[in-house]
């Protein structure tokens, strides 16, 4: 008996001994989340499964979430984040190759989208993950963004020019669309670009489809608006880390993790698609359709030689589009090839 008791000793000092060894591998780190609708929103609301798996790779996340990226970005650099989740073009000043997956018509559809992502989830590519002492540790998409107009007359860049258009004022790309149509700059950010949709303070807007409920954005539609199906260019979250503040092969995992949850992402955005309205989409002929994308390109090449596009990605891209259609004259030209 004596011989049992002090076996069940050692093996209860054991126990607890590999149990405080797992303990003490779990560091503690601060994870702000943007999501426009907040604590209750879907972006945070996929975070708090992100967390849980987050403790099999030695982090225990405390999620805090923000309806405004501009204060997300502030809180990280000040240090009061050690990750952030944000839209991909705030990602530029942190790594300029992941947030120009946001380029203008970089990708044309969701399967060439799911291809770059799984990509750029391989280990092969964590060198291009790293930017300076941050590291993307996830890419996940947001939806194809498509152009509202409160008046369905509002059909084509000559019958733009002039209307006022929503812009966010820190996207460059944005603001050479505006300037390529002639159409009239409102600086307006994610929070304030659909109530001036909605009052009539701007003529167009551009989203996702994920943005037409929790934004409301049928009061600006009414009965005379509409939402053209042509893929502007493709909204992405992304997960930005200060990499000296995680365990070797956190980022790696995270990045698997989101490419494995793609699937589940875009049954959330193929809904918001689906639930809006049909009476509101309207399909481009085929002929203008051709010149949008021709006028994306030209957009495309300027950033790109601005600096603001990484040519890495326009050439990674390009591939992916002429894989798909080879016989699109942009193949031969080779312009971002």
């Amino acid at each position: 008996m004596r011989a049992c008791s002090v076996l069940l000793t050692l093996a209860t000092s054991a126990l607890l001994t590999i149990s405080s060894a797992a303990t003490a591998e779990i560091i503690d780190r601060s994870f702000c989340v943007f999501d426009p609708v907040g604590a209750k929103g879907p972006v945070f609301d996929a975070m708090r499964d992100y967390q849980a798996a987050a403790l099999g790779w030695g982090v225990n996340f405390e999620l805090r979430a923000y309806t405004s990226e501009a204060v997300v970005t502030a809180d990280f650099n000040a240090g009061k984040c050690d990750a952030m989740g944000v839209t991909g073009t705030r990602v530029r000043p942190y790594n300029s190759f992941t947030a120009s997956i946001e380029a203008l018509g970089g990708v044309s559809d969701y399967q060439q989208l799911q291809t770059l992502i799984a990509m750029l989830a391989k280990p092969q590519a964590s060198k291009y993950m790293k930017q300076g002492k941050y590291e993307v540790a996830g890419i996940m998409p947001g939806g194809a963004v498509y152009v509202f107009v409160r008046d369905k007359a509002i059909n084509s860049v000559e019958a733009a020019a002039g209307k006022r258009i929503a812009t966010l004022d820190y996207d460059q790309a944005s603001l050479k669309v505006v300037e390529h149509i002639g159409a009239t700059m409102v600086p307006s950010t994610v929070a304030t670009f659909a109530p001036r949709f909605n009052n009539g303070d701007v003529d167009i807007a551009y989203a996702p489809a994920i943005a037409y409920q929790p934004f409301e954005m049928y009061k600006g539609l009414g009965e005379k608006g509409g939402i053209y199906q042509f893929s502007l260019a493709q909204m992405n979250f992304q997960l930005v880390v200060q990499a000296d503040r995680f365990p070797q092969g956190f980022a790696q995992a995270s990045r698997d993790y989101a490419f494995r949850h793609f699937d589940q992402a875009m049954e959330h955005i193929r809904q918001a698609e689906s639930d809006i309205p049909q009476n509101y989409w309207q399909k481009l002929p085929p002929e203008m359709e051709t010149d949008y994308k021709e006028m994306l390109r030209q957009i495309r090449v300027s950033l790109t030689n601005d600096g603001v596009y990484d040519p890495r990605m326009m050439k990674l891209m390009f591939r992916l589009r002429c894989r798909a259609e080879p016989g699109h004259y942009e193949c031969a030209e080779k312009l971002e090839g």
